[in-house]
């Protein structure tokens, strides 16, 4: 027979060995993990400037298409600016940046920064803009990208978490997606309408309401409303530096 004494040290030692081993995998696994989050990311971004890329090429044609990475201050201002693969301005790269970590500042009051990337394809200049938002069971996010006017929709791309199979996972689609291309987020007189994303859009508002609207998901209305909350609160963080660039 064992002493309770032997059993503990047994199983203490056990316990120690197995942390030891599983904090060596996961400290072994990081670089292979930041990696991937960080080709999926770039995936999501070429996405909104309907440049398809798979993991095996996503480096290769983010390095092509996104010619300038931005840093943005509350203020509108350009304080960072990453091009031609070396910090020409600022501290950080805007690909660096934890959009999550910066809006959470925002809220507390706090000062913060926000990321811009700047495409160039097949010689048309894209303004992408990263979103974050909430949908019905978790975080909703995507990618929106503007024309060099600052107010037509040129591609977007939009993702989730945890929203139901069918329903408001749907944002996600190509039919869904596809809306918001050739929408404004201005009307003719200037003013700021972001796009809403409305049940029965296309059937019941007239075509000089249509421009800042799309379609809503059937069935997901509570993730659809996320949708529509996210572009526009993140676009409202934006709007002194597209008014400091819209021609």
């Amino acid at each position: 027979m064992y002493s309770n004494a032997y059993v503990f040290r047994y199983a203490a030692i056990m316990v120690i060995l197995v942390a030891a081993a599983l904090a060596s995998v996961a400290v072994l696994l990081k670089p292979a993990q930041d990696r991937n989050v960080a080709i999926e990311k770039m995936r999501n971004i070429l996405a909104a400037a309907n440049v398809e890329a798979s993991a095996d090429n996503a480096i290769e044609l983010f390095d092509k298409y996104i010619v300038e990475e931005n840093v943005i201050s509350p203020q509108g201002d350009v304080v960072g600016v990453y091009k031609n693969k070396k910090l020409e301005k600022g501290e950080i790269r805007g690909f660096n940046i934890n959009l999550k970590e910066e809006l959470y500042k925002h809220t507390k009051g706090e000062e913060y920064v926000l990321p811009l990337y700047v495409a160039d394809v097949n010689g048309k200049r894209l303004i992408i803009f990263p979103l974050l938002g909430r949908g019905l069971w978790g975080p909703v996010y995507g990618n929106l990208a503007l024309e060099e006017d600052f107010v037509t929709v040129a591609g977007s791309m939009f993702g989730h978490d945890k929203e139901t199979p069918g329903l408001g996972a749907e944002i996600e689609q190509p039919a869904f997606e596809s809306q918001f291309t050739g929408k404004k987020i201005f009307d003719e007189n200037g003013n700021f309408t972001s796009i809403k994303v409305l049940k029965g859009a296309s059937q019941i508002l007239a075509p000089d309401q249509l421009i800042h609207n799309v379609d809503a998901i059937s069935g997901g209305t509570i993730t659809s409303n996320g949708v529509s909350e996210m572009i526009q609160s993140n676009l409202t963080n934006y709007l002194d530096y597209i008014k400091k660039q819209k021609p």
